[in-house]
């Protein structure tokens, strides 16, 4: 292995995998399988996510799956599941949540799939409003919007999401302006089939509008009211946007951040720490009557041939075998220089020679290219599809406010002069995007106008193997949780991203109350769910190796791996931190106690 590891053939070797990544993508994908397997009809099932495992590494069991294709059919299947008292989760056509919202509790449990609720419903051109069934992807909500002149103007950037799920985990677009950037403050009405006694028929179908005060529960639920069945969005006439994509120097990100978002309806700013680097999303909507076709197909976000991510994800798990951090460091260069050059995706009339890149709306806002064929995954797929040798990464993502955010940006640069080269793995995954999100009236939506940082970056395949540079991956994700009061995305993050994060919301006891009304019995709460809404104990899983995977906050050395030289020490600006630190001075006998913390 160190005969491969030389200079100049760790860069040929990232060099040509970098190339492969980027360049092969103009063939035909794969979508997912279907997240949920049944070993008979329908019963004894599985489920999991588009990615292979939850953060615990465990696939789900229930006992059966139903496939609604009308409302009708929902109330039938929960009021079934109710008079019986089975626990039920409703689950998603691509099921691209990280966390474990989608897992009944016990074999026994009822999976209701939204797969086939999927009809445009009606669009009503005077109110500008559109109604759909919750398993209509963004895709195609999007694309039906905008053949009737209409458009959701913020939209999460990833189109193979539900409208149902996105909904359920407070999903979000860019932007400061107006209501904010997640859909579901453009929800006006919304259907959801709840459990109910005897008197009601076992199930009750909640029809809920603006003046109900129980809609900014349902507006974010985690899935624990029932099952939406129908939503109705606030639409906008269609229009133009024209966007720029403009780099500079990080060293003013901080000032920057807080005022960027006030300038540009779409801005948000993608940050490559390690280059000490930043780009700017300039985008703003521009008169019907400016001249473009632009389309924005992210290249991350295309097909990609299974033998040539099989190249990329060895070479990385070469370079963390290896602790070469330096060739992460030229593959990151190369992928954000060609990712520049390219236009990260976008064009106009299928080229790309330059900024502006001018387009109507809903070629713009979302997409997800990889989704699109019918073929073997062995040829084809998303990148992160996990029936192949391709990403497996950890995903991290919390909302700072805006008020410390500067605070915030300045730690991790302390930490970058501290490592040069720590965050280039980061890189590798396009570094770190930051969205705008504003304050909601939904009770567990966000509680104040922030900045939302999404990070990737990897994982390995074996859970008791630290990653390079652990401790300070480690403590950016303590600093943005705990010392900045980071509220976690729902449908992201590792466990400890979910640590005492329902304190956060002031509104967490209405949301509780209603809870309490919608599901008295908890059929639709788990042991998972209770967990994160902090009714049971648990969240931390405390075992060997259990801080590397983010099931808890190491408190001795065992929950790191100092077999493999890594130990439990505080963080390093952050010293109320508990991280894994690599420590090849230290010897593996060292007793757990005398290192407790």
């Amino acid at each position: 292995m160190r005969m491969l590891c030389s200079k100049k053939m760790r860069e040929q070797v990232v060099f040509k995998s970098t190339l492969i990544f980027l360049f092969i993508y103009r063939v035909i994908s794969t979508p997912p399988e279907d997240p949920i397997n049944c070993s008979s009809k329908n019963t004894n099932c599985t489920i999991t996510n588009t990615y292979g495992v939850f953060p615990d590494r465990s696939i789900c069991q229930a006992g059966e799956v139903m496939y609604p294709t009308t409302e009708e059919e929902l109330i039938s299947m929960v009021a079934s599941a109710s008079k019986n008292n089975t626990k039920m989760k409703a689950a998603t056509r691509f099921s691209h949540s990280i966390p474990k919202l989608v897992c009944p509790d016990g074999q026994n449990g009822l999976l209701i799939s939204t797969k086939n609720l999927n009809q445009i419903l009606k669009t009503d051109a005077a109110a500008m409003t559109m109604t759909v069934e919750s398993g209509v992807t963004l895709r195609q909500f999007i694309s039906e919007a905008a053949k009737a002149g209409f458009a959701l103007p913020y939209t999460p950037y990833w189109w193979g999401i539900t409208i149902g799920g996105l909904m359920a985990t407070g999903a979000h677009g860019s932007t400061l302006w107006g209501k904010g950037s997640a859909v579901h403050e453009y929800v006006v009405e919304l259907r959801i089939v709840s459990p109910a006694g005897p008197e009601d028929g076992y199930a009750k179908v909640r029809d809920l509008n603006e003046s109900d005060e129980d809609l900014n529960a349902a507006r974010v639920s985690l899935g624990v009211l029932g099952v939406i069945s129908q939503v109705t969005l606030k639409l906008e006439p269609l229009f133009k946007r024209s966007l720029t994509y403009l780099k500079k120097n990080d060293s003013d990100l901080g000032d920057e951040l807080i005022t960027f978002g006030r300038k540009h309806e779409f801005a948000d700013v993608t940050w490559y720490p390690s280059q000490k680097k930043a780009v700017y999303r300039i985008d703003d909507r521009v008169s019907l009557n400016k001249s473009g076709n632009g389309l924005y197909d992210f290249i991350p976000f295309r097909t990609t041939l299974s033998a040539e991510l099989a190249v990329v994800r060895a070479t990385e798990e070469l370079q963390e075998a290896t602790h070469d951090a330096n060739g992460k460091c030229i593959g990151a260069r190369l992928i954000t220089a060609t990712l520049a050059g390219t236009g990260y995706g976008l064009t106009n009339d299928g080229f790309f020679l330059g900024y502006p890149i001018v387009g109507f709306n809903n070629r713009m806002q979302s997409s997800g290219t990889c989704l699109d064929s019918l073929n073997d995954a062995k040829i084809t797929a998303c990148p992160w599809d996990s029936r192949i040798k391709g990403e497996f990464f950890h995903q991290t993502a919390f909302s700072i406010p805006l008020s410390v955010v500067k605070n915030f940006i300045e730690d991790v640069q302390k930490l970058v002069e501290l490592e040069p080269e720590a965050l280039c793995g980061l890189e590798l995954y396009d570094g770190i995007l930051m969205r705008y999100v504003t304050a909601s009236k939904a009770y567990l939506g966000k509680q104040e106008d922030a900045v939302d940082f999404d990070i990737s970056y990897y994982r390995s395949k074996d859970p008791l193997a630290p990653r390079l540079f652990e401790d300070i991956l480690e403590e950016i994700e303590q600093i943005g949780l705990f010392k900045y009061g980071g509220l976690p995305h729902w449908g992201k993050n590792r466990n400890i991203g979910f640590l005492e994060a329902i304190q956060k919301y002031q509104n967490a006891d209405k949301f509780l109350k209603v809870k309490e009304v919608y599901d008295p019995r908890g059929l639709f709460s788990s042991q998972w769910t209770d967990q994160v809404l902090g009714l049971k104990e648990g969240l931390t899983i405390l075992k060997d190796g259990c801080a590397l995977e983010g099931l808890c906050i190491c408190s001795q050395d065992s929950h790191c791996a100092p077999n493999k030289g890594y130990f439990c020490r505080p963080g390093r600006i952050y010293k109320e931190a508990r991280v894994c630190t690599r420590d090849v001075q230290n010897t593996k006998g060292e007793n757990d106690e005398k290192d407790e913390l």
